[in-house]
Formats: C-alpha cells, structure tokens, sequence
C-alpha cells in the first residue's frame, strides 16, 4: 500500500445566504501531499455536505502522513481499497463497424470541425461536434416492447428501474451449448433482476462466425420461465436473444415473449467472463427517444470491492 496523507488547516467559510462557520485544526484525508488551498477547500465542502458556500479562507496547513479515516471527498477506505470497481460490458462503436451482417455500418463524421469553429469563438477557444449516422440496432443496444409490439413502451416510456441499477445475476452457459433452456435456468434466483447470459459468443463479434447458425440463444421456453421468475431485464453477449438459423424460420419467441411481459433485452454485450454470478449492479440505460424501440447502450456493472 503507497503512502497516505492528510491535511491539518484551519478554515473561515462564508455563505452566500449569510452566516459562516470556521474550524481549527481540522483533519482531512487527501489524495497526495501535493495540494493546494483551492482544492483542500473545495474537499472540505464536500467532506462536510456545505451548500450555498461563497468563500473558504484556508490558513495554517500543514500536510502529514497518517493512515486515511474514510473521508468523502477521497476514494477508499482505512486500508486504502478502492470502494467499488466499475466493468465495461459494451462494444465500441466505430465508423464502418458491423454489428448484424446486411445491415448499414455506422458513420461518424464532422459537423463542425475545430477549425471552423475558431471563427465563431475568442481567440485559443475551439470545439467540435461530431456527427453519427446509424441505425438503433448498432453495438451493444437494448429492445424496448415497442421494438416487437406497436403499442409496446418505447425508449422514453420504458422505466429506468427496468434499465438501471439493477441487481445482476450471471448465467455460465457450457461452452458448446446453443439453446439456453429453462433447466439451465432453474438454479439461478432472478426475480428483479437483470438476467446476462454469459456464452463466450462475443469473442466473434465483426467476424463472420458471429452470425453463424452455431450462435448461442435463449429458447422460447426459457424466455417464459425468466418472465415467471420475474426478471427485470435479460441480456445476451451473442448475436441475438433469439435463434437465427434458418431452422428458426424467422420465429423470435424469446423477444415476444420476454417484450411481451415488458422485460427489456440487451443485445451483443461483451465482457461478461469479468463480472462474478452475482454481487454486482447492472445498467444500459439508452437516450429518451420518443417513437423509437432499440438504441444503442453503455452497458455496465457496479462492483463492491473485494
């Protein structure tokens, strides 16, 4: 474990609605020992939760190595352990990348460059503002009941608390295993929860294996038991919730069923081998988008930390 410091100072702070308060000799966790007065001071604020501050007049610092005491404005706790661990479930978006064979690749272009911006600001100030054309079916996305059913919720009436901050549950499915049943299914407890099928398929997304009849999918069957079971949301890391072969005949009982019951799917998800069974938080919330059922996601899981 690396060194730790903390900061001992005396403190005047004014409040733009009147009044202040001061402290001395007050101790505070920082993040290294190089640290100046405005950021010390904008750490005590946030330490101590101050609202509607004007002024903090830090004087007396002096900067020691001690053990951290679990402030607020500095990760980690005593030990010096990072809190929780965020994990990256998404696909990268690129120009010209694809995500289901036959369909049109995304293009990602300037609207408005840096160099063209500098005529419209001070001299040293420039931006740019980037534009994308695809369509909702692009990377890692979710399908909201609109998607299947006219009528269905679409992105911006779909609730966040089917999208976000939801517990997770991992479902390993063997390798070599291609329909994901309602036995596979039974051990796993996910009423409320969201629901990732773990199949190792994304280690062929943009190749041409990965929509090959041998991709892995969540049967009919397994879908309504999922929905009786009361998950709140099902993902996959393959092509698709459902079987594309041509067997299939173009059937999708896994989206019917599950956008039927209003459970929300999240398409070619990558990086599940990194999330442990359960313990974790899941989110792949898309923009509010009236009239559209599929979106692209930043999908993503919260972990405690071991």
């Amino acid at each position: 474990m690396g060194n730790q410091w903390r900061a001992q100072f005396d403190a005047e702070v004014t409040f733009a609605n009147g009044g202040g308060l001061r402290t001395d000799g007050f101790r505070l966790d920082i993040p290294g020992r190089d640290i100046d007065d405005d950021e010390l001071a904008a750490l005590l604020v946030r330490h101590l939760g101050l609202l509607m501050v004007a002024e903090v007049r830090i004087t007396g610092k002096t900067i020691v190595e001690e053990p951290h005491k679990g402030g607020r404005g500095v990760a980690g706790g005593p030990d010096g352990t990072t809190r929780r661990r965020l994990v990256e479930l998404s696909h990268v978006v690129v120009d010209g990348m694809t995500t289901l064979p036959g369909w049109p690749a995304p293009r990602i272009t300037e609207w408005l460059t840096r160099e063209a911006s500098r005529a419209n600001y001070a001299s040293g100030t420039e931006f740019q503002v980037a534009r994308i054309d695809m369509i909702a079916n692009t990377g890692t996305y979710v399908d909201t009941p609109a998607h299947r059913y006219a009528e269905g919720a679409d992105l911006a009436g779909t609730p966040l608390e089917r999208l976000a901050d939801l517990p997770g549950v991992v479902v390993r499915v063997p390798a070599g295993t291609r329909a994901v049943d309602r036995l596979l299914l039974a051990p796993y407890d996910v009423a409320g929860c969201a629901v990732l099928l773990h199949t190792g398929w994304s280690a062929h997304f943009n190749s041409d294996r990965y929509a090959s009849p041998e991709a892995p999918y969540l049967t009919g069957d397994g879908a309504r038991a999922l929905v009786d079971a009361g998950a709140a949301l099902v993902g996959i890391d393959s092509i698709n919730i459902d079987d594309m072969s041509p067997a299939a005949a173009g059937e999708r009982p896994a989206h019917s069923t599950l956008l039927a019951a209003g459970v929300p799917i999240v398409e070619h998800l990558t990086g599940l081998d990194a999330l442990p069974p359960t313990g974790f938080r899941f989110t792949a919330a898309p923009p509010k988008v009236a009239g559209m059922g599929t979106f692209p996601v930043r999908a993503f899981a919260v972990l405690d930390a071991a």
